[in-house]
């Protein structure tokens, strides 16, 4: 069957409903207002509302948002509460030892606590009064090229109606081809488009190997008698207890008001440990007696995860090419000893949003005019905040003692340390053999109410995930019999631990029937864990239709 596909031409075209693009979106109408320019702009997302799969910690710095919109209060930017005071903890298994002091990066006083799910929406409305075309239910699938397969030219859109076996049903609709003088890719971390344009035009030339954490976020509901307000301190930020100490992560509490916290956990995805499950120290993160005090009597809303790019500076790729430019989290937009990241999705946005219309001015859309906004990026305090974490998560990848010898020295020089840059190697080539370390005699669940301490099944249906079962499998596993003949005897399968929605699972069946994988696709948060953490490059993550996944309303 010969597919057809309807093509609409814009000026510039956004792939992604994050920050950074909506951020770019707005201030390529603001500058086109006030240089006289008709521009045709559209912004494609694929959730089904913008926000629906957008999840963040979420402390806002306000210095972009200042910039892009100063009379954001006045807008009705929607806060959830201001940073009242910091603290930090570490935990030992029974012990929460306050630290005297707190990294300056960290210090978050004056900052906001927020939704990113409901702020992308309020950033939406906004771009959407100005002129933007915003198209949510569409997911990228493919990158348009041309110019003798060099320059980007656009984005084709994922089919609907398919069948398990890829066949149009009666209710098929092709995907549009999306056509764009410059395409925009603000996809966030790992994104899909963005991962075939960096082999394809080789953007990570030079650059350290992409890191990232795993990220696993409740908003949970506390009863009146205990109010978290009461506490004191609404950002506090945990390190120790439940990581072993040569594992980067911790955790994160912060108070949103109305009897509301929002409570998450990190792991860092070059973990060498192939029996971890960043889910269950999730689940004994909680259940510390620190934290289990802070939310005892509470009722988990909404949960969610999604992976962190953590690499910093010196993992950023090229952030152009002939047609395109790459923003946000999907550019390796990220402060590691900051733990932020949406001011500067925000300002990269803004950023090459101003580099879109002098190229658009000049009529010069090639590599030669997007170049220009490397250098706006270099020139502005992305550069300068960026800079100077720039091999912070390169440190804490490190062994002990010499992690801890690395961060110091960090601290004394402006964050060069003993070696500059510090090496770092790919998430996926850091687990060791399953006989290096004895497997668990009985998996460590901890006990689920289902209430304040959820299960992963539960979770997925608490991100209100969605996804049609007779579809194609968004999730590609190139080689089934890799995951027995070799992940399974080598590894112990890691991906039935690392992915947070139980999309994995390994079938043993009758006593003589060999192991099989079975594939739940219909579970996925669209994480993109598998996709980082398979240590033989097995899985890629792709769109499942456009509008399924997650419905985040809260995270």
């Amino acid at each position: 069957m010969t597919t057809t596909h309807e093509s609409i031409a814009f000026d510039v075209l956004f792939v992604g409903g994050g920050p950074a693009c909506l951020a770019g979106a707005i201030r390529l109408m603001q500058l086109a207002r006030q240089k006289g320019l008709d521009l045709e702009v559209a912004l494609i997302e694929k959730g089904a509302d913008i926000g629906a799969h957008i999840i963040s910690g979420a402390i806002l710095n306000p210095t972009a948002l200042k910039e892009l919109l100063p009379d954001y209060l006045e807008r009705g930017c929607p806060i959830e509460a201001q940073v009242n005071a910091d603290a930090f903890y570490f935990l030992t298994r029974k012990k929460a030892l306050r630290l005297p002091f707190i990294p300056a990066p960290m210090r978050n006083r004056g900052a906001y606590v927020i939704s990113l799910s409901r702020f992308t929406r309020w950033l939406s409305k906004i771009a959407e009064n100005l002129g933007v075309n915003i198209f949510t239910g569409f997911a990228g699938s493919e990158v348009l090229y041309g110019n003798g397969a060099a320059r980007i030219v656009g984005v084709r859109t994922g089919d609907k109606g398919l069948d398990k076996a890829g066949a149009p049903k009666s209710n098929f609709e092709a995907g549009i081809d999306l056509h764009a003088k410059v395409t925009v890719f603000g996809e966030g971390a790992r994104g899909s488009l963005m991962k075939t344009i960096g082999n394809r035009l080789n953007l990570y030339a030079g650059r350290q190997p992409e890191v990232f954490e795993t990220g696993i976020k409740e908003v949970i509901q506390l009863p009146t008698e205990n109010m978290f307000e009461d506490f004191g301190v609404n950002d506090i930020h945990l390190m120790g207890y439940p990581l072993d100490i040569e594992t980067p992560g911790g955790g994160f509490i912060y108070g949103m008001g109305q009897g509301r916290m929002a409570i998450g956990y990190l792991v860092a995805l070059g973990y060498k440990n192939p029996w971890l499950d960043p889910y269950e120290l999730f689940l004994a993160f909680k259940q510390h007696p620190f934290v289990a005090h802070l939310i005892a009597g509470g009722r988990v809303l909404e949960q969610g995860a999604r992976t962190v790019s953590a690499g910093g500076y010196y993992t950023v790729p090229r952030l152009y090419a002939d047609g395109a430019l790459f923003v946000g989290a999907a550019a390796a937009m990220h402060n590691p000893p900051a733990l932020k990241g949406i001011h500067l999705a925000m300002k990269s946005g803004m950023l090459a949003a101003e580099t879109i219309v002098d190229a658009l001015e000049k009529q010069d859309i090639t590599t030669r005019s997007l170049s220009a906004y490397r250098r706006r990026v270099d020139d502005s305090w992305v550069k300068t905040e960026m800079f100077a974490g720039r091999n912070f998560a390169q440190a804490l990848a490190a062994g002990v003692p010499l992690k801890f010898i690395h961060l110091a020295v960090q601290q004394l020089t402006g964050g060069r340390g003993l070696r500059d840059p510090l090496p770092t190697h790919s998430d996926h080539t850091t687990l060791r053999p399953a006989k290096s370390r004895p497997a668990p005699a009985a998996k460590a669940t901890v006990a689920c109410d289902n209430t304040l301490m959820v299960d992963k099944l539960t979770g997925v249906y608490l991100s209100k995930t969605k996804h049609r079962e007779d579809q194609p499998s968004h999730i590609q596993v190139h080689d089934p019999q890799l995951c027995i003949d070799r992940c399974l005897p080598t590894y112990g399968s890691p991906c039935t631990r690392f992915c947070p929605g139980e999309v994995y699972e390994i079938v043993t069946g009758e006593k003589d029937a060999q192991p099989y994988l079975k594939l739940n696709p219909s579970n996925c948060l669209h994480c993109k864990t598998c996709d980082i953490k398979d240590p033989f490059e097995n899985v890629t993550w792709t769109c499942p239709e456009g509008g399924e996944g997650p419905g985040y309303k809260l995270l």
